[in-house]
């Protein structure tokens, strides 16, 4: 954990999110906390979306837009 005045974060910000996505947390205060910059968890472990990649693992019957017979009553 690193901590850094707000003069110093606002002269190296983009410095500051790098080693905050390489996992360290970096604080920038005054005289108080004020922030913490650390790395989202999910931003660097989603794979990429591929299209096709559910083929084959959905079936639709042929009859899926075919009236229920439970709603028999209501639709004469």
């Amino acid at each position: 954990m690193r901590n850094y005045t707000i003069q110093e974060a606002q002269s190296n910000l983009l410095e500051l999110i790098e080693q905050a996505q390489n996992g360290e947390t970096i604080i920038i205060s005054d005289d108080v906390h004020v922030v913490q910059l650390v790395p989202m968890p999910l931003a660097n472990k989603r794979k990429p979306r591929k299209a096709g990649s559910a083929r084959g693992l959905i079936h639709m019957a042929d009859d899926f837009d075919a009236p229920l017979d439970d709603f028999d009553e209501y639709m004469t």
